[in-house]
């Protein structure tokens, strides 16, 4: 079998044309990915990137600027391939037409697995624990498995709501984006107005190490800012339900990235401006690194703690609503192509959502949530997406060379060059992780290849014959 070939024709892959609902305008597309990617860390990020960053406030700075840059880099990737092909799947359609179905699936598989479903798990349990933290002293932070029932209830309700169109999961999701902003934006203002701090901004930590030594903390730096600026991959998932999704799509990723890092720089220069110097180096040494919370507690007197915890219920509620959003529509597309359960391939009658698939998705984010604790969770998620990741900016090369007369309404900047330092950041990443945490690693690589198994016994047997897209034109 050639694994580059396509049941899909390159007219069939540029077409708008679909049986989903194309209601997700620019502010949605921006809502969900910014929805997704400012989550609880925002408060406790800037204290380990600090750290990592020799305790120099201007080189802490200037690695969320680094980090937001190469998020951005990366994101131009997906904005050529998101507007080229504005098909459900995100990059499992990329994958799939870059390398073959085997990749894709295996691809799609993981997610199914660990990585869409352990992100769902993940939030849950976060969401559970942050409104326990709020009440320390009630029976529902001692309890566990009232805890857990929450997380499970909240992955039911935000998938019975999806189910309901992707029009009414779109509001939810703008409704919350704007509903947990407020807070966090009072933060920044109030710490920029009554800040009484002048911080140094120097970009030489205190111990003045060498040039090479401060390029080492800026790498060790801008892996901790991946986590803050996590999920800008989600919007391309729903690409065939966003509006003129060639001009939209590409829009929102870079309206997203752009001003998510403006906001987190800010954000951290505000805490700065709040908190001693002293204080912030004696919190970070005893292990306490949420900057954030001891801001709004300086600035709001008692209610900074509930101005905080509500910023954080309201992040992690609009990042799962947006998870259990896109997430199912990989699988969709999977079953569509007959490479994944027929049945996942159903929409509903009325509503024109993927029916099956967030109902399989949401089930199987319950039985992690049911089984493993937030840290295995975490865990689980972390080493999963980065191979597929970094075969998903190398497929812009290869769908350039495979397909040169296929319609780019946006290109890579710098192209080819920027896509080769982007895959070497991620070669490094997986080099870090795998050093830092093997067993995770594995447990990444492992299933893919039962994916892989899976795929030659259950799902390649039953394909029908394929038809190269190339061929077609």
């Amino acid at each position: 079998m050639n694994e580059h070939r396509s049941t899909h024709t390159i007219q069939e892959l540029t077409s708008e044309k679909t049986e989903l609902r194309r209601e997700v305008g620019l502010f949605g597309g921006i809502s969900v990915l910014a929805g997704i990617m400012i989550g609880s860390g925002i408060f406790y990020i800037g204290g380990i990137v600090l750290q990592r960053s020799g305790m120099s406030l201007g080189l802490a700075l200037l690695v969320w600027l680094a980090g937001g840059l190469i998020t951005l880099m990366s994101g131009i990737c997906y904005a050529e391939l998101g507007a080229m092909m504005p098909k459900a799947g995100g990059s499992y359609v990329y994958l799939r037409e870059a390398y073959g179905e085997r990749v894709a699936f295996m691809s799609g598989f993981s997610n199914f697995v660990l990585g869409s479903s352990g992100s769902n798990a993940a939030l849950a349990v976060a969401f559970s624990a942050a409104i326990a933290s709020m009440m320390p002293s009630s029976g529902f932070a001692q309890n566990q498995v009232a805890q857990k029932g929450l997380a499970v209830g909240m992955i039911l309700l935000l998938t019975l709501v999806n189910i309901f169109g992707i029009k009414l999961g779109s509001a939810v999701q703008n409704l919350f984006m704007v509903l947990k902003m407020l807070p966090i934006v009072l933060i920044l203002v109030c710490g920029f107005w009554m800040g009484t701090e002048t911080p140094s901004l120097s970009i030489v930590p205190t111990t003045a190490p060498s040039l090479t030594e401060i390029c080492g903390m800026i790498a060790f730096g801008v892996v901790a800012t991946m986590w803050a600026y996590e999920g800008w991959t989600n919007l391309n998932g729903i690409a065939e339900e966003i509006r003129r999704p060639k001009k939209n799509l590409p829009l929102a990723i870079l309206a997203s990235i752009i001003g998510v890092t403006v906001l987190y720089v800010l954000f951290n220069y505000a805490v700065y401006r709040v908190l001693p110097y002293d204080t912030i180096v004696s919190m970070i040494d005893s292990g306490n690194y949420y900057l954030g919370t001891e801001a709004a507690n300086r600035l709001f007197g008692s209610a900074g703690g509930l101005v905080v915890g509500a910023a954080m219920i309201l992040a992690i509620f609009n990042s799962l609503n947006g998870c259990v959003m896109v997430f199912p529509r990989t699988y969709y597309a999977m079953a569509r192509d007959g490479a994944f359960f027929k049945g996942m391939a159903k929409l509903h009658p009325v509503y024109k959502t993927p029916v099956n698939a967030l109902i399989v998705s949401g089930l199987v984010s319950v039985a992690l949530v049911c089984t493993r604790n937030l840290s295995q969770l975490t865990s689980l998620v972390a080493f999963c997406g980065m191979v597929f990741n970094g075969l998903t900016f190398y497929a812009v090369i290869r769908l350039r060379k495979k397909y040169p007369d296929m319609e780019r309404p946006y290109k890579v900047w710098g192209y080819p060059a920027m896509i080769v330092v982007i895959c070497l950041i991620m070669v490094g990443l997986m080099v870090n992780t795998f050093v830092e945490d093997p067993l995770t690693s594995v447990i990444g690589l492992v299933v893919p290849a039962v994916g892989l198994v899976l795929y030659e016994l259950v799902f390649h047997r039953g394909r029908r014959p394929l038809v190269s897209a190339e061929r077609e034109v």
